[in-house]
């Protein structure tokens, strides 16, 4: 479902990425197809330099359908950004790759803090990451990184995944799956 990130998939992902029920919410507002093409090597480049993560996410044909990336790694914390095209809203791709990200940040990259900026106004975003039993809500909890993604007016929610929550979760899961 997720893979690292490669120049092949780039043509695909922009097209789905410009589309205007997506590009609002995307990290990097990109002009062109060239602009996403050089930002993409950046991001490559990133992740030997151990300052971001960034996977592509798959549908189960192997098709490249968004992407979701760990970005500002400092301290063994971060943030999220991830997107998925349009065509595939609503099938449960935004849960699955989030879990398989989540387990591998925390349990290959030895992540202890994940935390997802949201716009207000994004619902369909919000209501996706309350689904996770795993995120908090963290305007209060670390109010100065929510006072630092909101510096200028407050435009954002927080919210912050834990390690020791994730695995604690993951394990609940996974014990319902086995009885």
């Amino acid at each position: 479902m997720l893979k690292k990130r490669d120049l092949h998939e780039c043509h695909s992902l922009y097209n789905l990425m410009i589309d205007p029920a997506v590009y609002p919410y995307v990290r990097y507002k990109y002009q062109s197809y060239e602009q996403y093409l050089f930002t993409t090597k950046q991001l490559i480049v990133e992740e030997e330099q151990k300052t971001c993560i960034s996977r592509t996410i798959l549908n189960e044909m192997g098709h490249p359908i968004g992407t979701i990336e760990l970005y500002n790694i400092v301290n063994r914390t971060g943030f999220l950004a991830t997107w998925i095209g349009i065509p595939y809203f609503g099938q449960g791709y935004n849960q699955r790759a989030k879990e398989s990200f989540f387990a591998e940040l925390f349990l290959e990259h030895e992540i202890e803090t994940v935390y997802l900026k949201i716009r207000k106004q994004n619902i369909r975003s919000k209501k996706a990451v309350e689904k996770l039993p795993y995120a908090r809500l963290a305007n209060d909890l670390s109010q100065e990184v929510y006072q630092l993604i909101n510096q200028t007016e407050e435009i954002y929610d927080l919210y912050q995944v834990e390690r020791a929550c994730f695995l604690e979760n993951s394990a609940g899961l996974q014990q319902d799956v086995a009885t």
